[in-house]
């Protein structure tokens, strides 16, 4: 049976997904976030409808909510198999990501069949409103206030660090709804970003980037029925979430991360170009040789980890702290990575605004990857998490 299954998704990979759309991500332009306002080539645009046409940007979600309704042997077949044919991912999505998780589990039907599916079909941009600018790290602290007037309810406050707010057509955003307990009176809201009171204002990164955003709310409206979970219990729901955005960013330690890199062969590639090679076809600098080995073997041990992991994710069986090793690794390997990206270009990987180096895709990514430690709660909070809830160690 999974040989067989195998076979087809094999047959159909190869029929359905455009030979544009089996080449390495070169820039944000080759990424598809789907949503409103997306401008996707011909290209993206058939792959990602073939895709969802059979429920496979979902693949393991139920087929009654847009999924693909595979098992969990099925789907890593799927992702094998796409990866052996090098099939770029037909939709990057917070709403899959991480609100779809939450809403499986913490949303009514009525709300599972109005969003899922177009999540599913890449008809919704979604970002994340969690951060502000005194609620970081203790995200409990936030201020965003909810007050309810009776059919709906009014929104006032502010969010930071919003990734992609400008260009989201809906928020998941944590709000204050009671000041009688911090945590537990907080509750998880969804709302259109084309709402009145809705504001953002891109923040400037050193990379020349601006994925992240200041958002504001001014008597923002929310009907009542968009309120996910119960009220007051919101936590209960970000936490949930939190762990699948942890597992996303860990991604990052796989290649996923960032543009312009790739695993450690194409490092050695850039590398030998750079530097040149010995008598023997091998990169010049042996120093630079055995760090780039050295990655290798870190990323083949976090690639088996990483696979453990979702085997036990999906059996419901994997540590409730786990997603914070996964995510402090995964991130800390991705920061190698473009240390190495910039050490086999030497002085060249810093040229800025070239056309042969796209831009300085790689310099800018290089940038980019510092604030991989500060996303999804920084790397301090992280390793307090698997001191106290993995190692069982003593508090402070």
């Amino acid at each position: 049976m999974t040989a067989s299954f195998r076979a087809d998704v094999r047959e159909w990979l190869e029929a359905n997904c455009p030979p544009s759309m089996r080449q390495p991500v070169r820039g944000e332009q080759d990424i598809v976030w789907g949503g409103r306002k997306a401008q996707l080539s011909p290209d993206q645009r058939a792959w990602l409808d073939a895709m969802a046409s059979r429920g496979w940007t979902v693949p393991d979600w139920p087929q009654a909510y847009g999924g693909g309704g595979l098992s969990p042997e099925e789907t890593k077949i799927l992702k094998q198999e796409m990866a052996r044919l090098g099939c770029r991912n037909p939709l990057n999505s917070f709403g899959i990501s991480m609100l779809g998780p939450a809403m499986l589990k913490y949303g009514t039907e009525e709300q599972k069949k109005r969003f899922l599916p177009p999540i599913a079909r890449g008809e919704i941009r979604w970002c994340q409103g969690y951060s502000e600018p005194n609620a970081g790290s203790d995200l409990a602290g936030l201020q965003t206030s909810a007050e309810d007037k009776g059919d709906h309810f009014l929104v006032n406050g502010q969010k930071v660090w919003t990734s992609y707010a400008d260009k989201a057509d809906w928020i998941f955003c944590l709000v204050r709804t009671s000041k009688e307990s911090k945590h537990n009176g907080i509750s998880f809201l969804l709302f259109d970003m084309e709402s009145e009171g809705v504001s953002t204002k891109p923040i400037l990164l050193i990379s020349g980037y601006s994925p992240f955003c200041e958002t504001f709310f001014d008597n923002v409206k929310v009907p009542k029925d968009q309120l996910v979970g119960e009220l007051n219990r919101g936590w209960d729901v970000a936490k949930y979430l939190l762990g699948h955005e942890r597992e996303m960013i860990s991604g990052m330690g796989l290649g996923g991360g960032g543009l312009g890199s790739g695993g450690p062969a194409a490092l050695a590639e850039d590398a030998k170009r750079a530097v040149g090679t010995d008598a023997e076809g091998r990169l010049a600098d042996p120093l630079l040789r055995a760090q780039i080995a050295l990655f290798e073997v870190r990323e083949r041990a976090f690639r088996a980890m990483s696979e453990k992991f979702m085997d036990e994710l999906k059996a419901g069986k994997a540590h409730p702290a786990q997603p914070s090793m996964m995510k402090y690794y995964g991130t800390e390997l991705n920061k190698a990575r473009y240390e190495l990206v910039m050490a086999a270009g030497g002085s060249d990987a810093l040229e800025w605004e070239s056309a042969e180096s796209g831009g300085g895709t790689k310099a800018r990514a290089w940038l980019r990857t510092k604030a991989n430690s500060i996303e999804g709660g920084t790397s301090e909070i992280q390793l307090n998490i698997i001191a106290k809830r993995i190692l069982e160690l003593p508090g402070a």
